[in-house]
């Protein structure tokens, strides 16, 4: 019997690490700005790698290295492109994002967006939705007041998987080469009036 109250998806390695990882990166900018590129390389990793849509890495997929993985990170550069304010909104990244796509010539792809504003109860359904049709959710992370989440602060990344505990509405998140489980509801609510938010993609093809 499927548990409907967690869900984990499949993910890729590279080297040892769960996902890419920003800190591989030589670029300067890159390696201390290049989250919002690196997420949507990301996303389409696992595109090519746990749902076949080959066309969207350009190198071998049979065979993930840092080495290629820093080569597609520099290719979406221009696109996402890291910057001293960071990309702080939820419509430059799809902005981009979709334009790598179309210059890529991949098709069938299509975002939405869920601010930081809106209430936790709707970002959980909308995070359960994108998990169960087999899709990753990008998410921009700005202030937090709650200290113990600095790490995230200032930051893009891919929500990859959910569980409901007796204590909360956790999300699996998969960041610098590592994955993490957080409580979203103290996640979400951040205390600050400045915040990001979910983009939340859709695949028609």
């Amino acid at each position: 019997m499927t548990d409907v109250n967690k869900k984990e998806l499949p993910y890729f390695h590279i080297d040892g690490g769960y996902g890419g990882n920003q800190s591989w990166f030589l670029d300067p900018w890159m390696h201390i700005g290049g989250c919002g590129a690196l997420t949507m390389c990301d996303l389409l990793l696992y595109q090519c790698i746990c749902r076949g849509r080959t066309e969207c890495y350009p190198f071998d997929a049979s065979h993930l290295t840092k080495r290629d993985y820093r080569k597609f990170g520099m290719q979406m550069k221009p696109y996402l492109r890291p910057r001293e304010s960071g990309i702080k909104d939820l419509k430059t990244f799809m902005d981009g994002a979709m334009i790598y796509l179309e210059d890529s010539e991949i098709e069938g792809f299509s975002m939405g967006r869920l601010d930081g504003s809106r209430p936790c109860e709707e970002a959980e359904a909308a995070v359960v939705d994108r998990i169960d049709h087999d899709m990753p959710v990008p998410m921009l992370m700005l202030k937090h007041r709650d200290k113990k989440f600095s790490f995230f602060e200032w930051h893009w990344f891919l929500i990859v998987g959910y569980e409901r505990r007796q204590n909360g509405f956790y999300v699996k998140i998969a960041t610098y080469g590592k994955e993490h489980w957080l409580n979203f509801n103290e996640f979400w609510d951040t205390g600050e009036l400045e915040r990001g938010g979910l983009v939340l993609v859709s695949d028609q093809a």
